[in-house]
């Protein structure tokens, strides 16, 4: 396997447990799809966001990081700190986990386009964790790529974005029975914690290789 290509699937990975979570934003993406209100638009909004914070963070961020010697092996190590209190917040869920129906969604979402435009404006910008998520996490891991092996770490991260959004916002017909299931939330969070701290543990191992 090439290291392109690993570094895809490290980003590709990182950016799905990331967005997967569940919260205000994924509830309301849901709940659009659910009522079939500008799904298009509002899974478009949420990823153009989500695609340009994660550009944003392996590109000028990262770049940063690696002009500061010292700045990316913070970086790893607070990356590794984060993700593995991540995944035990995961576990945690995995342990008492919730449901996302219709109904969960925040905001004022009316049946304009603009409404809900600025519903997903709010949910995605308003949210600290999203800066936190892609453009701090996500670079400081990125920075440990080099050239071709970043870029590709951030197309696999973008890609996960989009997969997700669109998946949510025009399969949520069908899939709104699964995750009103505590049971499969319960696989869902576990599944994310386990790919938090495989991540985790591999930055770590990194950098005491290193």
């Amino acid at each position: 396997m090439s290291t392109e290509l690993t570094a895809a699937i490290a980003g590709l990975g990182l950016g799905a447990s990331l967005i997967i979570a569940i919260g205000a934003q994924n509830a309301y993406v849901l709940r659009q799809g659910l009522r079939r209100q500008h799904v298009f638009a509002v899974a478009s909004l949420c990823f153009v966001i989500d695609a340009g914070l994660i550009t944003l963070g392996a590109g000028g961020f990262a770049s940063l990081l690696q002009a500061v010697p010292s700045l990316p092996d913070i970086a790893a190590w607070g990356g590794a700190a984060f993700l593995g209190a991540y995944s035990l917040r995961s576990f945690h869920a995995a342990l008492k986990p919730g449901s996302l129906t219709a109904q969960n969604g925040e905001g004022t979402a009316g049946g304009s386009l603009r409404a809900a435009v600025l519903t997903v404006l709010a949910l995605s910008l308003l949210n600290p964790h999203v800066y936190l998520d892609t453009v701090i996490l996500l670079g400081g891991i990125a920075a440990q790529y080099q050239g071709t092996e970043r870029l590709a770490f951030a197309i696999g991260a973008v890609v996960a974005s989009g997969l997700w959004f669109y998946g949510l916002g025009f399969g949520a017909r069908r899939l709104a029975p699964f995750f009103a299931s505590p049971k499969s939330w319960r696989l869902l969070d576990a599944f994310v914690g386990c790919v938090m701290a495989a991540i985790a543990i591999s930055l770590v191992a990194s950098q005491l290789n290193g």
